[in-house]
Parts: C-alpha cells; sequence; structure tokens
C-alpha cells in the first residue's frame, strides 16, 4: 500500500502574469524551485487563496531571481495578477518510509523570494 504525501510547497507565491495563450503549465522562478524541491515538468496542484480555485498543470523552469509566478493556458482564466497561490505537489511512499519523509514547504514574501523554510515530518 502506498500513502500519498506532500513532497513541496510554495506558500502565498504571488501570480505575477497569465497567458491563456500559452500551451498550459506554470512558469516559476528557479530559484523558488531550487527552494522547494520542485522539478521541471513536475506535476502540481495549484489552489488560489483569493477565489478558491484549485487546478493541476505542471512546472516550467522560470527565469532565476526574476520572481516569476506565470500561469498559462487554460488555468490563466482561474486566477489574476496579484493572486497569492499555494503550489503543491506529492510523492507516494511506502509504508516503511514514512518516518524519514519530511516535506519541504517554501513561505514566499510578497516579492516571490523566500522569507522561510519549513521541513516538516510526516510521523506523529
Amino acid at each position: 500500500m502506498l500513502t500519498q504525501l506532500l513532497k513541496s510547497k510554495l506558500h502565498h507565491a504571488v501570480v505575477t502574469e497569465t497567458n491563456p495563450e500559452y500551451h498550459g503549465s506554470i512558469t516559476i522562478d528557479a530559484d523558488l524551485l531550487e527552494a522547494s524541491g520542485l522539478l521541471p515538468n513536475e506535476a502540481v496542484t495549484i489552489a488560489d487563496c483569493a477565489n478558491g480555485n484549485r487546478f493541476e498543470t505542471y512546472v516550467i523552469l522560470g527565469k532565476r531571481g526574476s520572481g516569476v509566478i506565470g500561469i498559462n493556458g487554460a488555468a490563466a482564466l482561474l486566477t489574476s495578477i496579484g493572486n497569492r497561490v499555494i503550489v503543491m505537489s506529492y510523492v507516494l511512499v511506502e509504508p516503511h518510509e514514512v518516518r524519514k519523509h519530511k516535506s519541504r514547504v517554501v513561505v514566499c514574501n510578497t516579492f516571490n523570494r523566500v522569507a522561510e523554510i519549513i521541513s516538516a515530518p510526516s510521523h506523529l
């Protein structure tokens, strides 16, 4: 049996651009990817804190230091520039891996820079 756990999370990232004409994805600053452990092409769930919309897409590498959080494709219609979003990825683990697993949560400031990094254990 596998358990799905949070792998990585960007908390309160600010949407800097939307492009409904692009073929889909979320563009994320390379600094935020590195800090969170998110990977280019990784599947993510996004929750918009302003309107409650949730959607899934995949990560595209953004320019390092740019602070970019770009929502592309049809998902661009579910958010707006300036909205805060939560970007989450998940991992499947075997029962014996749960005690070793720690998710990485990156809290973003209003400029999409790392304000805090939290390592959260997955056991009681």
